[in-house]
């Protein structure tokens, strides 16, 4: 009789695991107490090892699925031994909703008329499905379990069966419908909003987005500001507050190099250039991201001089499509319009992003003692697949130290 692989108790408290990967595949033989797969749970990868020694004759759990402790995730038994799983519970896919129907083994349906469990799809194959109008109930998956990988889209899209399915949506929630009444009065999108609301849609379904907020005294900022505004406006520079942050970004990714990256299916991709994108609004049509490239290459009065340059061309429209092009990290000073902190959605495909409130003068104590300081709140929002909460704070702490020591 088959053996059952169960998913474990892991700790106090753990009710499910998620898993990463199968060190085995259907058909592989595998000895008792050798990994078997990998497994997740509250930020720990672990290992679960095989119960039994045989044949691994069914994985019932696709990777990137969560599984309930105590829920089958395999059977090991004889080769050529037969399995039933119409009994088992099997993990619905994380993100499309669909629960695998039950079915037992050796038994082929008419596939011309019935649709098949699409299981486990990923963000990066919803969103090129979705593109290329792919109805993913189309494509042959090559992947474990007959998982649709990336792969297999871009091979159904080449062969030029994609224009005439209907495509497949991510989302996984109704909207209400939007229902108008005497009196409303409807403004149409501009190309812009347009842009802007699937970006930010787009980020906050692909990047697991976390806040951390310290707040920096800007004392040493602003006195160096005000002893050098003037010198600045002799090269036709307009000293703002803006390049000091800037700046401070800058010492932040060099002494974390980590931050200044993007995730990839592959690993997390971290880039050499450190180009930092400056959120510019445009007033009601919304807002544009430029970039300033080689960040990390500039003076003080280059740094301004750039942010003067781009934010004008922006207000105007006379920037360059590669001038909002290949951004490595992003600012946005929300505090323009007197918020004290904000919760800024990460600039996709971008690490995170780092939001300035509003600069308020604030009792503080320093030594022991009463002052009164210009404050400001800094928030930083960074995609958690990349980094944990020791990790960001570092990165903002560099961030805070370096306006804090300014000289």
């Amino acid at each position: 009789m088959a053996t059952k692989v169960l998913v474990p108790l892991l700790g106090e408290g753990v009710e499910e695991v998620t898993v990463i990967k199968w060190l085995k595949k259907e058909g592989d033989s595998v000895n008792e107490l050798e990994p078997l797969l990998e497994v997740n749970t509250d930020k720990v990868d672990t290992e679960i090892p095989a119960p039994a020694s045989g044949t691994v004759l069914k994985i019932v759990a696709e990777e990137g699925v969560p599984a309930k402790v105590g829920a089958v995730l395999a059977f090991i038994g004889k080769p050529g031994e037969s399995v039933d799983v119409s009994s088992v519970p099997v993990p619905s896919a994380k993100l499309t909703g669909v629960e695998k129907p039950q079915v037992k083994e050796n038994v082929t349906p008419d596939t011309s008329h019935v649709t098949h469990d699409l299981g486990f799809i990923s963000p990066v194959v919803a969103k090129i499905a979705a593109e290329h109008g792919v109805n993913l109930q189309q494509v042959a998956g090559t992947g474990l379990n007959g998982r649709i990988t990336k792969n297999d889209v871009l091979a159904f899209v080449e062969s030029g069966k994609s224009a005439s399915q209907p495509a497949i949506h991510s989302t996984q929630y109704v909207v209400p419908a939007v229902t108008s009444v005497p009196g409303d009065q409807l403004i149409k999108h501009s190309a812009i909003r347009k842009s802007i609301a699937e970006h930010m849609v787009m980020s906050k379904h692909t990047s697991p987005h976390v806040l951390t907020v310290m707040e920096a005294d800007m004392n040493r900022v602003s006195k160096h500001r005000a002893g050098n505004k003037e010198i600045f406006a002799r090269d036709g520079v307009k000293l703002t507050f803006t390049p000091y942050f800037m700046m401070a970004i800058v010492a932040g990714l060099k002494n974390y190099p980590i931050v200044n990256s993007s995730w990839s299916d592959e690993g997390v991709l971290v880039h050499k250039a450190v180009n930092l994108g400056m959120a510019t609004s445009l007033g009601e049509e919304g807002l544009i991201v430029p970039v300033i490239k080689g960040a990390d290459n500039l003076s003080l009065l280059a740094m301004a001089r750039a942010v003067n340059d781009l934010a004008n061309r922006a207000r105007s429209k006379k920037l360059q499509p590669d001038e909002v092009k290949g951004g490595t990290f992003t600012l946005t000073n929300h505090g323009i319009s007197g918020s004290l902190f904000a919760f800024p959605v990460i600039n996709q495909p971008q690490c995170g992003i780092l939001g300035v409130g509003a600069m308020q003068k604030r009792v503080v104590v320093i030594d022991d003692a009463i002052a009164i300081r210009p404050m400001v709140y800094l928030s930083f929002v960074f995609d958690h697949r990349i980094l944990d909460g020791a990790s960001a704070d570092a990165f903002l702490m560099k961030v805070k130290e370096t306006l804090e020591n300014w000289s």
